[in-house]
């Protein structure tokens, strides 16, 4: 039996180790070639009139998905794990670089007077946004037929091993396969009680001899200090990978630095806060207006079907303007289309005043989930976040950003106790950590949690990958009413 699991597990980490690099070079071959086959298509539709473009088979079968696949190797192996929005901000490196090297290319070959700039930029968009989607779509189909994941075993069976969990099992990037877990205590979590449990600290050795397991994952962050100690020292020499989770859960982590002192054996953790620097803060309002401006324009006949919709679904105005703070505590006008009726003011309190249910609701949450108020047209419009699109005029007015802390009233400050600094230091944003984490679904200790955490750890790619999540939770509607 032991030599059949080890076997097993040999061919399993051989395949994984060979096979899966191949086949997603074969993938990113086959989204460039798709790209530049779209870009080719699009600009000789766009410029018809001043001929067509032609290609030679030797770039576009060769040399062009060489150097992006050259330049994807570079900034991410293949042979790497990563989370997904890691992943993303790799490829769209990777494809800048790619592009750039085309270019010189084309210029040392003396090739650029015969090629089109609007090829170049469209095959720059393309590339990116096909490598990305195929590659997510590959990897999930990977995961659904547990295909090529890599096996890990879980030493720790608690709260944090159910956290761990579900970042395995939410991230596409990552691709592994928990064989089960090791704990010396009764496994409560009903999330985890899908999987086995396969032993005691103590049966490490014996487990991972017998299974064959290469990557072990240390999430027991409440384990005496010695005992952690000698755990990793057992393990270590007999897997490739170990991973220890600290006990460091809701500490800002984005942009950490970690330095060691050597003859001590210390680690020293740099911690950032990344909104507090003038610079960060610049260049996310760079990125909110370019994105803002584009959307605005794109959204346009969006925006106008609902507002006449609201017009002819009830009496009152179209846009509802409530006021909110915003950075430096700073009250602003917060846009909305509206979606309660215009006498709601009076309703809330006489709701208030005769419901003790809805009164309790209404001081825990500052929302009502069967709110009375709402028109039919504001119904459809909150469960799909579209009463919200007027913040778009928010953000060109520099009083919000597309992504970022909820924006809040007067009475709701209070509630963020010592995190209310972290609030006040940037500006509130039209979606954000609470909003793609549950929005109404979640309490509001969690909600102050995700805006603080935000702030510490953001990041360009941070406000990308919030604000793809974003799309999913509206076309599914988690947590909206």
């Amino acid at each position: 039996m032991l030599e059949n699991n080890r076997s097993q597990m040999a061919g399993t980490n051989k395949n994984i180790t060979f096979l899966l690099p191949l086949l997603l070079l074969v993938i990113d071959y086959l989204a460039v070639v798709c790209a530049e086959q779209t870009a080719f298509s699009l600009r000789n539709f766009i410029v018809e009139n001043n001929g067509r473009l032609h290609i030679s088979w030797l770039n576009f079968w060769v040399v062009f998905p060489a150097v992006y696949i050259l330049f994807l190797n570079v900034e991410h192996p293949y042979n790497r794990r990563s989370p997904f929005y890691k992943i993303i901000q790799k490829i769209f490196q990777a494809t800048m670089y790619a592009t750039i090297a085309i270019i010189i290319e084309l210029y040392v070959g003396r090739l650029a007077a015969s090629t089109s700039r609007l090829f170049v930029g469209l095959l720059w968009s393309f590339s990116f946004l096909y490598i990305t989607s195929f590659r997510y779509f590959f990897k999930k189909v990977l995961e659904k037929y547990n295909v090529l994941q890599i096996p890990v075993l879980i030493i720790g069976a608690g709260k944090t091993a159910e956290i761990l969990v579900q970042g395995i099992t939410k991230d596409a990037g990552l691709g592994y396969h928990i064989l089960g877990f090791l704990e010396d205590k009764p496994v409560k979590s009903k999330a985890l009680g899908k999987y086995r449990v396969l032993g005691t600290f103590q049966d490490a050795e014996r487990v991972i001899k017998e299974t064959g397991v290469k990557n072990v994952f240390i999430a027991a962050p409440g384990m005496e200090q010695e005992k952690l100690v000698s755990l990793v020292y057992r393990v270590q020499p007999l897997v490739k990978n170990l991973a220890i989770i600290p006990n460091l859960i809701g500490i800002p982590m984005g942009g950490i630095e970690v330095e060691s002192l050597f003859n001590e054996k210390l680690m020293l953790l740099r911690v950032k806060n990344n909104l507090a620097r003038p610079f960060n803060r610049f260049l996310k309002t760079i990125f909110d207006y370019m994105l803002t401006i584009v959307g605005t324009i794109a959204i346009s006949p969006i925006l106008a079907i609902i507002a006449i919709w609201i017009y002819k679904d009830s009496p009152g105005p179209v846009i509802f303007k409530h006021t909110r703070i915003g950075k430096d505590g700073k009250p602003f006008p917060c846009y909305k289309f509206r979606s309660m009726c215009v006498d709601a003011k009076e309703k809330l309190e006489e709701l208030l005043a005769n419901d003790a249910e809805a009164r309790a609701e209404w001081e825990r949450d500052f929302k009502l989930k069967n709110d009375p108020r709402i028109t039919k047209s504001g119904a459809f419009l909150r469960k799909t976040s579209l009463d919200e699109l007027p913040q778009i005029f928010n953000v060109l007015r520099g009083e919000m950003s597309l992504v970022g802390p909820r924006p809040i009233i007067q009475e709701e400050l209070e509630r963020y106790g010592e995190h209310a600094a972290d609030y006040l230091m940037v500006k509130p944003g039209i979606t954000g950590m609470w909003q793609v984490s549950g929005r109404s679904d979640i309490d509001y200790a969690e909600r102050v949690a995700l805006d603080t955490w935000y702030v510490h750890n953001w990041s360009v790619w941070i406000d990308v990958m919030l604000l793809w999540r974003t799309f999913d939770v509206v076309i599914r509607r988690k947590g909206a009413y």
